[in-house]
């Protein structure tokens, strides 16, 4: 009996994984906002670029970089997450199956996530210089240095886990 309610309780626990999959569904949908959105900017630099300044195509282009970086970013979460905390993702041998399909774990998924929020920091960051007026008043200068600020910790965050995870790879196990 007791034994019975054990092995039903541990089903119930390892299946419970299943619930996650509606999230990487959303996070799907996700990815196609972003592609919209995407669409929606690349039309109007095309219809604006004739009278914009160079400055504000590259500001626009950085716009579409960072979306991209964000859609790659999502869909790393979603096969890698997938694959970690749900199921196998089975592709056969097709041969678009990326490389790393199957190969990241828990920890190289949270280097990859950080680092790309280093990488999208970086490129609001660069926006950011590219806007700035002549003219810098007290607010924009405290906007300005905070972005630097969240931008570093960003950077020391990153450095901090890369760090944990060679120290936690170095350790022997037991």
């Amino acid at each position: 009996m007791l034994k019975n309610l054990e092995r039903y309780l541990e089903r119930t626990i390892f299946n419970s994984r299943w619930i996650l999959a509606p999230f990487y569904l959303g996070l799907v949908l996700g990815i196609i906002l972003l592609f919209i959105k995407f669409i929606q900017k690349t039309i109007m630099m095309f219809t604006t670029v004739v009278n914009a300044s160079v400055s504000d195509v590259i500001v626009n282009i950085l716009v579409l970089v960072d979306l991209s970086l964000v859609a790659s970013l999502l869909l790393i979460i979603i096969f890698s997450g997938y694959e970690i905390f749900v199921s196998k993702i089975d592709t056969g041998d097709h041969v678009d199956r990326p490389s790393w399909m199957g190969k990241v774990d828990f920890s190289g998924l949270k280097l990859k996530v950080i680092g790309a929020i280093v990488a999208i920091s970086a490129i609001d960051l660069l926006k950011s210089f590219m806007d700035i007026p002549d003219e810098l008043s007290d607010a924009e200068a405290d906007k300005l240095m905070w972005k630097v600020i969240i931008h570093m910790t960003f950077v020391f965050s990153g450095l901090l886990f890369a760090v944990m995870d060679k120290v936690v790879g170095d350790t022997k196990k037991h």
